[in-house]
């Protein structure tokens, strides 16, 4: 049986939960200035898997957790493309799902932006020239950014949004 007394003086884990990064922090709040002078309200995200192994996604997901809580920076994910402004495909486009991806991105509201996130989505990653794999997302939609990696970590994706953002200011 365990002791009580044990349990009030023996080490907590909430005694080693991590400070916050700053540059992250200072990403962030970048990014907040720049989504504000772009759109006047928050940034949606519309996430699509075009045939990934989910590496991607828990990194995306990950954006939304309570350490990097983007929401504090303007930027919210939606379920629906007709909300986005923003659509992040993940893995390589399969032919399976071609459609789809051409559906979603033609559901969006101008102006519409497509990030590829992770090797995959680039260039269809280590699945390039396979039978089942189209290639990255840029044979089927114009890519505006690229965030390469396997899968690139929350401070890589969150950096391509900041530069995804201030390309958007100099467009005509």
């Amino acid at each position: 049986m365990v002791n009580a007394f044990s349990c009030l003086f023996k080490k907590k884990v909430t005694e080693t939960i991590p400070l916050p990064d700053e540059e992250i922090e200072r990403i962030g709040r970048e990014i907040k200035r720049e989504i504000d002078a772009r759109f006047g309200r928050s940034l949606v995200i519309r996430e699509l898997d075009a045939g990934s192994d989910n590496a991607a996604e828990i990194e995306l997901n990950n954006l939304s957790n309570a350490f990097y809580d983007v929401e504090r920076f303007g930027i919210t994910f939606a379920a629906s493309p007709r909300h986005a402004d923003v659509l992040i495909v993940t893995g390589a486009v399969t032919h399976n799902m071609e459609i789809a991806v051409k559906k979603t991105y033609d559901a969006m509201p101008s102006p519409k932006f497509v990030v590829a996130v992770g090797d995959d989505a680039c260039d269809g990653g280590i699945y390039k020239e396979t039978y089942a794999v189209l290639c990255g997302a840029d044979k089927i939609l114009p890519v505006d950014l690229k965030i390469p990696g396997n899968p690139p970590t929350p401070k890589q994706i969150l950096t391509g949004l900041l530069a995804l953002m201030r390309a958007a200011g100099k467009k005509p």
